[in-house]
């Protein structure tokens, strides 16, 4: 089953509760936390995560694009994150497997990403540990960024280790995700969509979720 999940970098902050309870057809709620060191920008942090937990009971995709992450995953974890994902390159191999465990001794998901220049290859010290990997189809920061095709490759290699290792793995996309390149990804093997913008910009959010299903 293909599964959404809106980007809540695209929603209006000053209505945030109502533009969570917009997207509540979708799976997963995706929740981007930047720290202005990993990448330039700066967005949301544990109070806001707590409060999004108080408001809605869909699942939160909490996606670190923050430095050494895994100062901070129990604490993420603990202010309501259902899945936690953490990037390759923000850490040593051995502090990545450390936060994953931190995650999964929490009761939660763990996941890594990889940013567009990162490849294939540095997911697989981790994917025994992972109930997610997030490939990048966008640089990570900022919202509203075209598609990148020549991603496709690294879904596919990912896919086919998920399946010939038989994981219980997501393998969820993000960055310009829209009715047309949606097919794309899903015909080369994800199944978690992360939208921002062609979710919350669509003159109808329940359809468009069901448009990007495929």
């Amino acid at each position: 089953m293909i599964k959404i999940a809106p980007s809540i970098l695209a929603a209006d902050f000053a209505n945030l509760e109502r533009d969570i309870y917009a997207v509540r057809s979708a799976d997963y709620l995706h929740v981007d936390v930047m720290d202005g060191l990993f990448v330039p920008n700066i967005s949301i942090g544990l109070p806001v995560v707590q409060s999004i937990r108080a408001i809605t009971s869909m699942p939160l995709d909490v996606h670190l694009m923050i430095d050494r992450p895994v100062r901070y995953v129990e604490r993420f974890c603990q202010a309501g994150a259902d899945i936690v994902t953490v990037h390759v390159e923000a850490d040593s191999v051995e502090n990545t497997l450390k936060a994953l465990e931190i995650i999964r001794a929490q009761g939660k998901r763990s996941g890594v990403v990889l940013k567009p220049g990162t490849p294939a290859e540095d997911a697989l010290p981790f994917l025994d540990r992972c109930s997610m990997v997030l490939v990048m189809t966008v640089e990570p920061g900022f919202g509203g960024q075209k598609f990148m095709t020549e991603m496709m490759p690294k879904l596919r290699q990912i896919r086919k280790w998920i399946d010939s290792r038989r994981l219980d793995c997501e393998l969820e996309v993000d960055g310009g995700v829209d009715p047309v390149t949606c097919k794309t990804v899903i015909e080369n093997g994800a199944n978690v969509l992360v939208a921002g913008s062609a979710v919350y910009k669509a003159p109808d959010i329940p359809e468009r979720i069901k448009e990007l299903r495929g």
